[in-house]
């Protein structure tokens, strides 16, 4: 899977795929439209950040390459890798949990804060890349 060299794309599913960590210094790219929405990126190596409409979507410490990435109003998914282990933030509900999936094994389930910020971790084995899975809690 490799690091995305537009910064940013739509993919033809309707997802779309951002994040370069090999860059060494910080790129941007605003204004970038799909699917009637307006999107940002900035990515480097340090840090990968997404906003759609003005509002927080998603940052990783270090900078990852994301695929597929794919949101609904009760779920998220997408494939990520990066050069290291990396703190994912993601925009969501505020005060709701969700269950958590990375690459098909049970995470557990998680709470937003009062912002609606969810965190998690990943660890990368090599060049695979890891299935973040994030669905809605039934409770």
């Amino acid at each position: 899977m490799p690091v995305v060299n537009e910064l940013i794309r739509s993919e033809a599913d309707g997802a779309i795929s951002f994040g370069n960590y090999k860059l060494d210094t910080k790129s941007k790219l605003p204004d970038f439209e799909h699917c009637g929405d307006t999107y940002k990126v900035k990515t480097f190596n340090e840090i990968t950040k997404l906003e759609k409409n003005g509002s927080f979507v998603y940052e990783s410490v270090p900078g990852t390459a994301v695929n597929d990435f794919k949101a609904t109003d009760t779920s998220v998914s997408f494939m990520v890798e990066g050069n290291e282990d990396a703190q994912i933030t993601l925009g969501l509900e505020e005060g709701t949990s969700y269950d958590i999936r990375i690459n098909d094994k049970d995470a557990g389930t998680m709470a937003t804060n009062m912002g609606g910020k969810l965190v998690l971790s990943v660890e990368f084995d090599g060049e695979k890349p890891v299935k973040v899975d994030i669905k809605k809690a039934c409770l």
